[in-house]
């Protein structure tokens, strides 16, 4: 197929159409781009805008929340505060240079002031130790241990069962040294060689255990130690604490890591020493420990300073409540405190030199941090997207509009070639007769009579032809009257097919006319009887090598069916619906070669459904056709 083929008409005006509608989307959707775009560039700017303002009032307000929290803390020199009165996180150091409390008690795992010191022997047990040290004086040491271990002193009582235990142990004599150690222990916080007489006890009492190969009980005493060292059942210093811990991992061997306040204890430790030093250098700090970070702010008054831990967290809370930005805290390397540090491109920093703190900010507003200008944005891509949606909805509709119109133009064109023809065959052959009988040409009487004949015939044809396409006309315009009467439709059908007789004769072939007798129906007898010829006119034609056409009529008391039948070309089931509508004729028509203006089909439709029935259409290619007209029975008696 050439190109000229390919573009006729309507192609040229579908390109067209088209391109025109590519066009427009393409424009609209880059204005509506470039509109979104400025749209989310000048809230950015404004967000932008206001992160600067708030960055230039958030050191004011965190100074005035520090001076709120220092207020409160000089208050606190005077009377500590109640537990509830401090953030879960935060702790309270009170120091007079000789001591620190912390607040809450048991917040921290080893008391951050003490400091580890060595034992002096008390006189009383003097000379026992010197019985102790002496070859072959064991005896007498344990004797004289067990007098002093009934002393009313506690500090000689708690020395003379450590030592028992020791002389025991060294003896290998457990159950004595297990048994000196349980008193021990029941002392409880009594100091005994530096710590706790139960700690020391303890640890003694699992490490003679583990070596007996009595694992259950050394780990009970393991798992006691360990609990009361999580819990800081005991005042410790912080190389007491570390100690003991490592010696009880070592006996459960389980890997265990230091508990979660062991990081505030570290803390607490660094800026205890700190109390104990003079007044300078005591301002709003950072202190780091095991990965955790707090703020430490002082206070003084007399000898008495006080040191109240803030995790950063606590301060920037009041402030992060504005969805809008991210707020982030960072220390004079740029490392994030809290909060969220944005990036450098889009934040407002605000160093310390500016914030008059020991930390910088960092606020970065959100990517779409306006409601507002996010439902604008929102609202141009709906407009947009409808405006495009309502562009291809055109384009298709006005796409379907103009194939439509073409293929109607093109039926019509094909309608009236094969109307000119339909019309030109009789013409011609009644003009050539009523030439020849008009100039005497035809001497014979028989002749003049055939071609007499002829010429009615011609003309009936011509009528008919007419008539056909009067009556879709009116029919197509939904006036063509029907005049209803109860016939009965299997003389009907075989009043038609009798007219066909000499036709199909002539051509070598025969109707086969069936049908029960007496199927009434109401109808109008010319518009049926017409549906009926034009049925079995294409059977005729679209079944050229096939000598019968069947014509039956069957009911079964509601319902009446005309059935035309052929073993003809058959129609393709692609083809089966277009058929019925006007000037469309099959591909068989056109292969055939067969006369006709194709609206037969159209009108049958047309009066089967004025008649208040249907016709229905089995067939496929090479396996002939069945039109099946089904009309309600009459209900007449």
């Amino acid at each position: 197929m050439g190109i000229r083929e390919r573009w006729r008409p309507p192609w040229p005006l579908l390109a067209l159409l088209l391109g025109c509608s590519l066009l427009s989307a393409v424009a609209l959707s880059w204005a509506g781009w470039s509109l979104v775009r400025q749209e989310r560039a000048a809230a950015e700017t404004e967000a932008q805008q206001r992160a600067e303002a708030w960055a230039e009032r958030l050191p004011a307000l965190m100074r005035a929340d520090l001076a709120a929290w220092e207020t409160r803390l000089s208050g606190w020199l005077a009377r500590p505060p109640q537990p509830s009165a401090l953030p879960p996180a935060d702790l309270l150091l009170l120091g007079d240079g000789i001591r620190i409390e912390a607040h809450p008690h048991g917040r921290l795992l080893y008391d951050p002031a003490a400091k580890a010191a060595l034992e002096v022997t008390p006189p009383d047990l003097g000379a026992a130790e010197l019985l102790e040290f002496q070859p072959g004086k064991a005896a007498e040491a344990v004797a004289a241990y067990r007098r002093l271990a009934d002393s009313p002193r506690l500090t000689t009582r708690a020395g003379a069962l450590l030592r028992l235990g020791r002389i025991f142990r060294n003896q290998g004599q457990d159950d004595q040294a297990l048994q000196a150690y349980r008193q021990l222990a029941e002392m409880q916080d009594e100091r005994v060689a530096g710590a706790p007489a139960e700690v020391v006890a303890r640890l003694a009492m699992a490490e003679i255990l583990m070596r007996r190969d009595r694992g259950p009980e050394a780990k009970e005493q393991a798992l006691r130690l360990r609990r009361g060292l999580e819990a800081a059942k005991w005042r410790l210093s912080r190389g007491q604490f570390l100690f003991y811990w490592q010696e009880v991992g070592r006996l459960l061997n389980d890997g265990a890591v230091l508990p979660p306040a062991a990081a505030l204890s570290e803390a607490a430790s660094e800026v205890g020493a700190r109390l104990r030093e003079s007044d300078e250098g005591r301002e709003t700090m950072i202190v780091r420990a095991a990965g955790a970070v707090w703020f430490v702010l002082w206070a003084h008054s007399g000898t008495r300073t006080a040191a109240l831990f803030l995790p950063p967290a606590t301060l920037l809370l009041p402030h992060e409540s504005d969805r809008r930005f991210h707020v982030g805290l960072l220390d004079t390397e740029g490392k994030a405190l809290a909060g969220e540090a944005g990036s450098t491109a889009r934040s407002a920093i605000r160093l310390v030199a500016h914030t008059g703190l020991p930390w910088s900010f960092s606020v970065t507003p959100a990517r779409y941090d306006s409601a507002q200008a996010a439902g604008r944005e929102r609202f141009l891509t709906m407009i947009l997207c409808a405006a495009i949606g309502f562009i291809a909805l055109a384009t298709w509709l006005m796409a379907r509009l103009i194939l439509r119109e073409a293929a109607v133009a093109r039926l019509q064109s094909d309608f009236v070639s094969a109307v000119s023809h339909e019309f030109r065959s009789p013409l011609a052959a009644m003009r050539h007769l009523s030439e020849l009988l008009a100039v005497g040409r035809v001497p014979e009487e028989s002749r003049r009579q055939r071609y007499y004949e002829t010429l009615t015939s011609e003309a009936l044809r011509l009528q008919r032809l007419v008539e056909t396409l009067l009556n879709f006309g009116r029919m197509e315009a939904g006036v063509q009257p029907y005049h209803f009467q109860r016939i009965d439709a299997s003389s009907l059908a075989t009043q038609v097919a009798g007219e066909f007789e000499p036709l199909a004769k002539a051509g070598g072939r025969k109707l086969d006319v069936s049908g029960e007798p007496e199927l009434w129906v109401d109808a109008d007898a010319e518009a049926l009887s017409l549906a009926v010829r034009n049925l079995i006119d294409n059977a005729l034609k679209y079944s050229p090598g096939c000598p019968t056409v069947w014509v039956a009529c069957s009911g079964d008391g509601k319902q009446v069916t005309i059935r035309v039948r052929d073993e003809g070309v058959g129609i393709p089931p692609r083809e089966q619906n277009m058929v019925f509508r006007r000037f469309v004729r099959g591909s068989s028509a056109r292969d055939l070669s067969a006369p006709g203006t194709g609206v037969g089909l159209a009108m049958v439709q047309h009066i089967v459904r004025a008649h208040g029935g249907k016709i229905e259409l089995r067939s496929q290619s090479g396996g002939g056709s069945t039109f099946s007209m089904v009309l309600p029975a009459s209900k007449l008696p």
